[in-house]
């Protein structure tokens, strides 16, 4: 076991204080001679590490780092998913866009048949005018 004074590790009042407290919680957690050592001498002002509390910070670190490294990948991965729904959604509306075009120039080319079916319309009623005046003129003339 190994110990250094707390004055060398140039911690704050405040941060002396949370080590303080965390070690009292770990003696109450495990409280074998090793812990109630560290007890004593956390209270003289020395910090005294060991092997377990090493082991379990490092494994604490390990844990956090792969909690941040899981979320980091989640994080990722909505982003992917975000952009691939913006795409699809970009896709819909383009051919949502293309389909509306293609419903004006339907609309445009019926205007135009109607129009020429108006013409022819009239066209007709021309002829026919025509046709009764040439029949009526033929009539006069017999």
């Amino acid at each position: 076991m190994t110990s250094v004074q707390i004055s060398q590790l140039g911690l704050t009042v405040e941060e002396i204080s949370t080590a303080r407290r965390s070690i009292k919680a770990l003696v109450s957690q495990t409280p074998t001679s090793e812990s109630q050592m560290a007890a004593r001498a956390s209270s003289q002002g020395i910090l005294m590490i060991n092997r377990s509390s090493l082991w379990r910070r490092r494994h604490f670190d390990r844990t956090m780092q792969g909690i941040q490294e899981r979320l980091e990948h989640l994080v990722e991965q909505s982003t992917i998913a975000t952009v691939q729904v913006y795409d699809q959604e970009g896709n819909l509306i383009d051919n949502a866009d293309a389909q509306i075009a293609k419903y004006h120039e339907i609309m445009r080319q019926i205007d135009e048949l109607e129009a020429d079916f108006n013409c022819i319309a009239h066209i007709r009623d021309i002829v026919r005018d025509l046709r009764q005046r040439a029949e009526d003129l033929e009539r006069e003339l017999q």
